[in-house]
């Protein structure tokens, strides 16, 4: 796991700021290659071929190549292509594949990877991301000025950057900001699955999508429950076995007390004898470490348990919000900064189970719309909705029936991209009008229309789902969360669930192996019964129960609210100060959870206005 960044300029030279502005992601080396106006950038942390695997690394004098990631299945398409090697970096595979194959070799690849690779000859940058777009790349573009980095705050103290003021609105609705979207103008994020060509000669360049998880909901494979049980059980114990086998260092694992993270851990112990694994426990009601110590003692792994008090928090709050060069909302990412701080002090490299919920139908969300096609409602059904919906009593109890009920009817009567919204991140879903300095529907045209891609063709309500959870949420949200938070510590996290195979063969499954009646992810569930504890079977998804009410009303509220209130308020841009001092105030009519979430919105936008776009 590394950070790369390049640029590529008339009279380019050199900048050692880069390399520092990298270096919590590559502690062990930092480096670079300059040729003409092109300059390449690394900062390595040191796990595969940790004494020749050094970057920037060229074949012959025609490829030169920095790489952020892993290659777990390099030595297999070494002895494929019959490959001659003179190291056992998955890097200098990189480069033999390229220089055999073409851009084509992607499809060949399982990893996690952001690539560039410099073609001399062609004179011809190569920018490529992983299937999923687990590992980060963003890239500026601009009066013949290209600059791409692993994270936005290298490009930002690299390049004078200007706000793209109208995909805050995005951000407000969401939680992150939208796929390729970025805070600023001429700045991008390359999409995962996707591959970019810059030519340095013209500047011109071409972006592609290589990958495309779409093309296997639309292949339905037939499969009984039996044989997709032995199924899946092969993909994880090859995505777990090769994620272990592809470092030098010893690998942990994360372990919640839910089943995605038992079914890695529980893997992991049967392929090493001397597993880690690392909890995080704190205070509050749906604390899931003793859950996690039942699957530690029946693995027998070292186990660790972290207790978080957040007793620091105040001092640390700024700087782990600041990290993702981004307004960033999801609360969880308080949390996986803490852990990861704790496990690099035993572990670089760590399993975790991301992407599992997006593929098997993890989130009670997921239910109904197994059920029901919400996005395909009609304006009558919408219409009795609403009418109900402004009838109920606001829900106050999160995990309440009444809630579940209560966001049901908030959902018909939604436009389709109104459904996802509401349906996922609801933060000022059904508010907008009265909170929103504009209300005009184009600025959500980008979203409109790339929902209508995801799920057209499409008959399946949860796969219409599914397939805007993995493209949205997971890409804008759950991986640039635990890349950061684990890379602020230069830990590296792999996710078995995002092999290639399981992302290529879960979404042919049919509905029923993914929600069976009200059971979430019925066939993890079904294989989790060979494999962890009983009490581990049924438990409902929580992921880190954060108390952001308590935080917003106790020791952050000074702090948060000299943030939004002040004289020089960015949020004051996009939302009307009369409803941020209503809410505040408690006099908008709203769920204190709902409240709670609009609130930390825009102290997040507030902290890295200040402490990452203006330092």
């Amino acid at each position: 796991m590394c950070g790369i960044a390049g640029s590529i300029f008339k009279d380019n030279k050199f900048d050692e700021g880069v390399l520092k502005s990298l270096q919590h992601r590559g502690p062990n080396e930092q480096t670079y290659f300059h040729d003409h106006e092109l300059v390449l950038y690394h900062t390595r942390l040191s796990i595969q071929d940790v004494c020749d695997g050094h970057q920037p690394m060229q074949l012959g004098d025609r490829y030169v190549i920095v790489f952020n990631g892993e290659i777990y299945n390099h030595n297999e398409l070494r002895d494929k292509h019959k490959l001659q090697c003179q190291t056992r970096s998955d890097t200098e595979t990189i480069l033999h594949l390229f220089n055999l194959l073409g851009i084509d070799f992607l499809h060949e690849l399982d990893g996690m990877f952001a690539i560039a690779l410099y073609d001399r000859s062609q004179q011809q940058l190569w920018l490529m991301r992983d299937r999923a777009g687990k590992k980060p790349l963003y890239y500026y573009n601009h009066n013949e000025k290209w600059f791409f980095a692993s994270e936005l705050n290298t490009i930002n103290q690299a390049m004078p950057l200007e706000i793209k003021h109208s995909y805050f609105y995005e951000y407000l609705r969401l939680g992150g900001f939208y796929r390729s979207h970025t805070p600023y103008q001429h700045c991008h994020e390359l999409p995962g699955g996707h591959w970019m060509c810059i030519n340095l000669s013209t500047k011109a360049h071409q972006v592609t999508q290589w990958w495309n998880i779409k093309d296997y909901y639309l292949k339905p494979e037939f499969i009984g429950e039996q044989d997709a049980v032995y199924k899946i059980k092969g993909f994880l114990d090859h995505a777990v076995k090769s994620r272990l086998e592809t470092s030098d260092l010893e690998v942990g694992c994360f372990l919640s007390g839910g089943i995605d993270s038992g079914l890695v851990a529980t893997t992991a112990a049967q392929f090493t004898q001397k597993l880690k694994t690392f909890t995080v426990a704190f205070p509050g009601k749906y604390n899931e470490a003793p859950l996690a110590k039942l699957v530690a003692d029946k693995i027998g792994s070292n186990h660790t348990e972290i207790n978080i008090d957040f007793s620091d928090l105040k001092d640390n709050i700024e700087t782990i919000l600041a990290n993702y060069g981004e307004p960033f909302t999801d609360s969880s990412a308080i949390p996986t900064w803490y852990v990861s701080r704790e496990a690099k002090k035993h572990v670089t490299v760590i399993l975790n189970g991301d992407g599992a919920d997006e593929l098997f139908g993890g989130y009670r969300r997921h239910v109904p719309f197994a059920k029901y096609d919400f996005y395909n409602s009609s304006k009558f059904v919408k219409s009795i909705s609403k009418s109900i919906n402004n009838l109920l009593p606001i829900s106050h109890e999160k995990k309440s029936v009444y809630n579940y009920i209560y966001r049901l009817t908030s959902l018909v009567k939604e436009s389709n991209l109104g459904v996802y919204l509401a349906a996922s991140s609801d933060i000022f879903e059904g508010y907008i009008d009265k909170a929103f300095v504009d209300t005009s529907e184009n600025l959500y045209q980008n979203m409109c229309s790339d929902l209508k891609s995801f799920t057209a063709g499409i008959d399946s309500g949860l796969s219409k789902m599914l397939l805007a959870d993995f493209n949205i949420s997971l890409a804008s949200l759950f991986l640039v969360k635990m890349d950061i938070g684990t890379m602020a510590h230069a830990l590296e996290g792999r996710s078995p669930f995002l092999s290639k195979d399981i992302l290529e063969w879960v979404p042919t499954l049919p509905d029923k192996l993914k929600i069976n009646g009200s059971t979430t992810k019925y066939l993890l569930r079904s294989y989790a019964r060979q494999m962890l504890p009983p009490a581990l079977i049924n438990q409902p998804k929580r992921g880190f129960e954060i108390p952001l009410k308590k935080w917003i009303e106790g020791d952050l509220k000074e702090m948060i609210h000299s943030y939004i209130f002040s004289g020089s308020s960015f949020s004051s841009n996009f939302i009307q100060p009369s409803f941020k001092q209503n809410l505040w105030d408690r006099n908008i009519r709203v769920s204190e959870e709902k409240r709670a979430k609009m609130i930390w919105t825009m102290f997040a936008l507030e902290v890295w206005h200040k402490k990452s776009y203006l330092k």
